[in-house]
């Protein structure tokens, strides 16, 4: 089926996935390790579609604020490049790893460069650069969330940020090891704080969804300026298809045929350039990380529409 040129046609589309996924079984698990997220309920869904104008549409619950986690890379990323330049890529790779997302194996063999900017090492200096070049990578994160988003009130959930910091020492190994090999510009401390804060910005599927249209609209932000130059932009969009769901980007791209990025939160998003941009919400997870529930919906949602990058 594909998807006419009308606007409202995603709604009926959005309702008959929620209806599909209400009738999955098998959710999967929250993620434990951080117990500030452990008691999610994996049942909870929610899916958003942004479009360019910036009309969005929703189902489920998908004005619910969740834990961003690991989707806030890709921001960090874009304002990283927009603030410095392609310097970055000195410091991080566009490779997928093949690993899992805070594994420590490649950084030894690859002196200290990670293999890309969406594993924790990778996003750890991509928070890194981000940091040194506004002195404040939180706040020009959050400024940005909520510019895009419109929703003034976005915010950090500090008991997320602690519960992340107490149970962070795998992280801070991954800091210590690239800072040894110079590949870190801030003291760890100061870098792991940023980092944990970060991943614990609480957004809705609308929020991000709309948060993400920059991408769709190859770099130009919500009020018409341009953020990302016509090639980083195709950058962040390739690096996300082959990256951005830990080490089942294949599968992903299989799957769906969107670049996309997942968190740990439960949350997923994904890009239709010169579309629309999406984000699914369900706290349950794979055994790599990813919203079993989310990937199932984006994969009906490309089938559904007939939009996909393929």
């Amino acid at each position: 089926m594909e998807l006419s040129t009308s606007s409202p046609a995603f709604q009926p589309v959005l309702h008959r996935i929620a209806a599909e996924i209400e009738n999955t079984p098998e959710r999967g698990r929250p993620a434990d390790y951080i117990p500030a997220l452990a008691a999610c309920d994996p049942r909870r869904f929610g899916m958003a579609v942004a479009e360019l104008d910036g009309t969005v549409y929703g189902v489920g619950d998908w004005r619910q604020p969740f834990s961003a986690q690991s989707l806030t890379k890709v921001f960090t990323l874009a304002l990283a490049l927009a603030n410095g330049g392609d310097t970055l890529w000195e410091h991080v790779g566009r490779e997928p790893s093949g690993n899992p997302f805070n594994s420590l194996v490649q950084l030894e063999y690859e002196n200290g460069i990670p293999r890309n900017p969406f594993i924790n090492a990778g996003a750890l200096v991509v928070t890194d650069h981000l940091h040194t070049q506004t002195g404040d990578a939180v706040g020009t994160l959050l400024d940005f969330l909520r510019a895009e988003s419109g929703n003034a009130h976005l915010a950090v959930n500090k008991d997320v940020a602690a519960s992340e910091s107490a149970h962070g020492d795998r992280n801070a190994a991954l800091g210590h090891f690239m800072a040894s090999y110079g590949n870190i510009g801030n003291p760890v401390p100061v870098l792991l704080d940023r980092y944990f804060h970060q991943c614990s910005i609480e957004a809705s599927c609308a929020d991000l969804a709309l948060a993400t249209g920059f991408l769709a609209r190859h770099g130009i932000r919500a009020d018409g300026t341009r953020l990302l130059t016509l090639s980083q932009a195709k950058q962040v969009n390739a690096v996300m298809l082959t990256c951005g769901t830990y080490d089942a980007a294949g599968e992903f791209a299989y799957r769906v045929g969107l670049p996309g990025k997942s968190g740990v939160g439960g949350g997923i998003i994904a890009v239709v350039p010169g579309r629309c941009t999406l984000c699914v919400w369900s706290p349950g997870l794979d055994e790599r990380g990813n919203s079993v529930a989310g990937v199932a919906a984006l994969e009906r949602f490309t089938t559904l529409t007939g939009l996909s990058v393929f």
